[in-house]
């Protein structure tokens, strides 16, 4: 049996194929009984992690933290490190919003190694879009049994919804496959990106009328709702 590959990859560029063997991992920790949001910034720039510090809408006294690299040692070492220590060691952690996801490609990107790498980051920090909605989804499993153009189909009713509002200037998103990483066992993490938050609930809302998410998902949420107050690339 040949060995599975696991490149990702994109649309032909200049007439010949992309692909790529790396991919961004991005987490989301949530945390609550936080006392100073300055004690975090100050910590998070001091040792210069690439991340952004939400505060928790719907908990007065929560934030998360986001951080990202294309390699989960990161993770594992030196965040889990610096939560030991200062600021960040007295937090009481909020495990049920983890969320653990790696971008993907589709096989159409015009530029994959921007898809992959650049867009995520970019879109999670910058200053004029400072509101984020994250949450976890699972699809139910007769949807990898459909065949591979009604699929398609499904996804294209999805994306058009996405699109249009990106296009207006109303939210972006960020797409991370969570299989096998995620402690509820979902799919994918879902990163909402907005200069206001009424339109990434909009989003969402008009998300609800499509076949994939009427028929084809089993599980969304919880939802993590934030606004950034820090945020280093």
């Amino acid at each position: 049996m040949d060995a599975p590959d696991l490149r990702e990859k994109g649309g032909p560029r200049a007439g010949e194929p992309q692909t790529s063997d790396h991919r961004l991992f991005m987490h989301l920790l949530a945390f609550g009984e936080v006392l100073s949001t300055d004690a975090l910034i100050d910590q998070l720039r001091s040792e210069q992690i690439p991340s952004t510090l939400l505060l928790d809408v719907n908990d007065p006294r929560g934030v998360g933290l986001l951080t990202w690299s294309d390699d989960p040692d990161f993770f594992a070492c030196r965040v889990r490190s610096m939560l030991g220590r200062g600021a960040f060691s007295d937090l009481f952690p909020k495990p049920e919003y983890s969320m653990l996801g790696r971008s993907y490609a589709l096989g159409h990107e015009p530029n994959l190694e921007n898809w992959l790498f650049d867009t995520p980051r970019q879109r999670v920090t910058d200053r004029e879009w400072p509101w984020q909605v994250w949450y976890p989804l699972r699809r139910k499993g007769e949807f990898a049994n459909l065949p591979p153009d009604e699929q398609r189909a499904i996804l294209s009713e999805h994306g058009r919804i996405g699109h249009s509002f990106g296009e207006a200037g109303l939210a972006l998103d960020v797409r991370l496959a969570c299989f096998g990483m995620d402690r509820n066992d979902n799919d994918f993490v879902i990163g909402l990106i907005g200069k206001e938050l009424f339109p990434l609930s909009a989003c969402v809302q008009a998300m609800r009328r499509t076949k994939q998410t009427a028929n084809y998902i089993e599980k969304m949420g919880p939802f993590f709702v934030g606004r950034a107050i820090y945020q280093r690339i």
